[in-house]
């Protein structure tokens, strides 16, 4: 599997450098957030505003009303918990064009319960005009610029830094409002999210070749949410559905998914697999996903609990995987 690192410094300054009304506002982590490649190369178009998340947000809809693209960074919890009134008020209310970057969703960072966005999705997606959306790879990294830019309104992003696997083919950039079909079967519809992709990659390639029909989608975009590829994929398989998030179960994937299905009457067994209601403490990524029960082998033990039957695979199958980007069913007339 290919891992690329700095993938957001990097693209972010090759994408803006013809864009000379998108300006990158900082709370006091540039480094952090990766922003730091661009503050150098176009520092007339960087704006630091230290620790002060409400006064960045009501800014950047000052700014947006001019005519400028205003991109915010800090990390996801300070963005939606300390400017949840002035993002609601100041940005989405009037509508304006300011995208804002909110790094380390859910438990990728050893922070505890004040730096773990873990339900951010929930309270963002209830917010009008306001479009949220997850990537899951450098590829989706890589394009979110270009995504978000062609939504005349606000937007919220769940984005990934430091080392990135390649999970998607690069020729398929993300496309918001469409999930990505990873592969096709009768026996389970799996969708999953964010960080959980890969993991969910890990067990759904060993539990295929144990003889398991699985259809997976990827979901990058919470909302508008597609719902139509859920009921669609869900409608046609045998045992069930699974979610799969980096986010608490309430409100999340797993309820979108559920809200889907209930309003197009597909009777279904639903398994939600992120955090139970509970704050994560700090640790390392492998060892809170392990412990909090978001890993390959967790959905490997709910995918023998729904077809009741176990395939007696270990965390050595596991890391016996090798990943390679995948091929979706993206097309190149729908970009």
């Amino acid at each position: 599997m290919i891992v690329e690192s700095r993938v957001h410094a990097r693209k972010l300054v090759e994408w803006a450098k013809d864009k000379p009304n998108v300006v990158v506002f900082s709370a006091d982590l540039t480094s952090s957030t990766e922003i730091d490649l661009f503050r150098d190369t176009y520092p007339d178009r960087f704006y630091s505003f230290g620790m002060t998340e409400q006064n960045m947000m009501s800014v950047a809809g000052g700014m947006a009303r001019e005519g400028y693209f205003p991109f915010l960074h800090t990390f996801a919890v300070f963005l939606y918990r300390r400017a949840l009134d002035q993002l609601t008020i100041s940005v989405a209310y009037p509508n304006l064009p300011v995208k804002i970057f909110g790094f380390l969703p859910g438990i990728t960072t050893p922070g505890g319960a004040t730096h773990q966005a873990i339900d951010d999705i929930a309270i963002l997606r209830a917010i009008p005009n306001l479009t949220v959306i997850e990537t899951g790879d450098v590829t989706e990294v890589e394009s979110v610029f270009e995504a978000v830019h062609t939504v005349p309104g606000p937007v919220y992003v769940r984005q990934l830094r430091g080392e990135i696997p390649r999970l998607f083919d690069p020729s398929e950039p993300m496309i918001i409002g469409k999930g990505r079909i990873l592969s096709r079967g009768e026996d389970i519809a799996l969708f999953s999210s964010g960080i959980c992709t890969e993991e969910a990659l890990r067990a759904t390639q060993i539990l295929q070749s144990k003889g398991l029909s699985i259809s997976h989608l990827h979901v990058s975009t919470h909302k508008p949410f597609n719902a139509q590829e859920v009921v669609e994929m869900a409608s046609q398989v045998r045992y069930g559905v699974i979610t799969m998030e980096n986010h608490t179960v309430i409100g999340g994937l797993g309820s979108a998914v559920a809200e889907a299905l209930a309003e197009a009457g597909i009777g279904k067994k639903l398994i939600r697999i992120g955090l139970q209601d509970t704050f994560a403490h700090g640790g390392s990524r492998p060892y809170l996903m392990k412990y909090y029960g978001i890993d390959a082998m967790t959905l490997i033990r709910r995918v023998e609990q729904l077809i009741g039957k176990t395939f007696h695979i270990t965390e050595q199958d596991l890391q016996e995987v090798r990943l390679e980007p995948v091929h979706s069913e993206y097309k190149a007339e729908a970009l």
